[in-house]
């Protein structure tokens, strides 16, 4: 089981079941909506997330055609990102995770438009 929550504390989340696997996307959306040259995620199944506090708090945004990214209301920590039609799957952001991570990202999305600043 993982655990994780967002920078205040307001939500907080339990994973109950196994990461499918860990990927980095390098796309322009999850760069704004990370901030950073890419938004690392783990690929779980919805039914294995569970919102132990704070359910309140999250804000959701429809960022393309039936892709949807949640988001606490409060902090503004990224917290999910999941296609509609395929709403049996979840990505939750490895930058929430309270539990140390273990596994290594084996999946990189999107990598034309990785910044040519990185070293």
């Amino acid at each position: 089981m993982y655990t994780g929550s967002c920078l205040c504390g307001a939500v907080r989340y339990d994973i109950h079941g196994d990461v499918d696997y860990a990927s980095i996307c390098w796309c322009t959306m999850c760069q704004k909506q990370h901030g950073a040259a890419n938004g690392p995620y783990v690929n779980v199944a919805s039914s294995d997330l569970r919102i132990v506090a704070g359910l309140d708090a999250i804000t959701r945004y429809a960022s393309s055609p039936g892709v949807e990214r949640a988001f606490c209301g409060v902090c503004g920590s990224n917290l999910t990102w999941q296609m509609m039609d395929h709403s049996d799957r979840i990505a939750v952001t490895l930058g929430t995770f309270d539990t140390p991570y273990e596994g290594r990202v084996t999946h990189e999305l999107h990598t034309e438009s990785k910044p040519g600043w990185l070293p």
